[in-house]
């Protein structure tokens, strides 16, 4: 039963249900408040806030909360850190320079962290060294979050998915989704808690993956990621203002697809990812052996 359904079986006179709102609640196992929660949409200065903060993010991803804050001040914005530090957490967006607390560890006992397993290590070959994160992708009156699965040798994005919040379910999609393509031998993240639950990291060890976490204050461990989600937003998102989720997901499907198999890359040579991705060490074309 969606919410709107529940609020409208509550507003009904309690004689024509034969239960008080209360009897109906713990029924249910809900909290009487949820039934008339309404969501509040984001107001305009929140969102042309959180708009710049991912501007500034994107083209100087090594800014933390206080740098970000001094800048925002710069350009005319009445804002404290604590505010910047608010709707950061909210972007899921972190500061990458080395320094205390810039990992988003999860906190919930049941988490799990794994250890750096990439020190002198350089991925050689497809499936050596995947890498997942998060980042925010915004709309014109709110926002959503984009993972992405990237294959560090090919710059190859092997799965990728949208949602509106950062709930569990968007990233265990992309996650089961990459694994079906390949099973790389490393797979890194950030210590966020969507990466650290026992759903995505028990995902991962039992299709025999070896799981890495970035080491707190460590500002290159995520780096071809970091550099992805620049390249996409000053690319794609920047130019196109998208009003719903189904235009950005349209757009950015379009664009991941041309990410992928046209784009050339200069520290490719430039060939696609795609094209470096599909390919052996021998360099035969694995789509052709697909194909047969």
């Amino acid at each position: 039963m969606s919410r709107d359904d529940m609020r409208s079986l509550f507003d009904q006179d309690t004689d024509a249900v034969g239960l008080s709102v209360r009897a109906q609640a713990a029924l249910l196992s809900l909290p009487r408040n949820r039934l008339y929660y309404q969501p509040v949409a984001p107001s305009a200065q929140e969102l042309a806030i959180k708009r710049r903060i991912d501007e500034i993010y994107t083209a100087r991803p090594f800014y933390g909360i206080r740098r970000i804050s001094a800048q925002l001040r710069t350009e005319g914005w009445a804002i404290n850190h604590k505010a910047v530090a608010r709707h950061m957490r909210e972007m899921d967006l972190a500061g990458i320079a080395p320094g205390p607390s810039t990992s988003r560890s999860g906190k919930r006992a049941s988490d799990s962290k794994y250890p750096y397993l990439l020190k002198g290590v350089v991925a050689s070959y497809p499936n050596h060294v995947w890498g997942i994160d998060i980042t925010y992708i915004r709309l014109s009156e709110s926002w959503l979050y984009l993972v992405a699965v990237l294959d560090w040798h090919s710059r190859y994005v092997v799965s990728w998915e949208l949602s509106q919040s950062l709930n569990q379910p968007f990233v265990m999609l992309a996650a089961r989704a990459a694994l079906q393509t390949a099973i790389p031998l490393i797979w890194n993240s950030d210590q966020g808690s969507q990466f650290t639950s026992p759903q995505y990291t028990g995902l991962l060890t039992a299709a025999g993956v070896q799981v890495s976490m970035d080491g707190r204050g460590r500002f290159v461990d995520n780096i071809f990621t970091e550099r992805l989600w620049r390249t996409v937003k000053y690319e794609e998102v920047y130019l196109h203002e998208y009003t719903t989720p189904r235009e950005a997901r349209r757009g950015l499907s379009c664009y991941l697809d041309f990410y992928n198999h046209q784009r050339l890359h200069q520290a490719l040579g430039y060939r696609t990812p795609a094209s470096i991705y599909y390919q052996t060490e021998k360099g035969e074309d694995l789509t052709l052996k697909l194909a047969g």
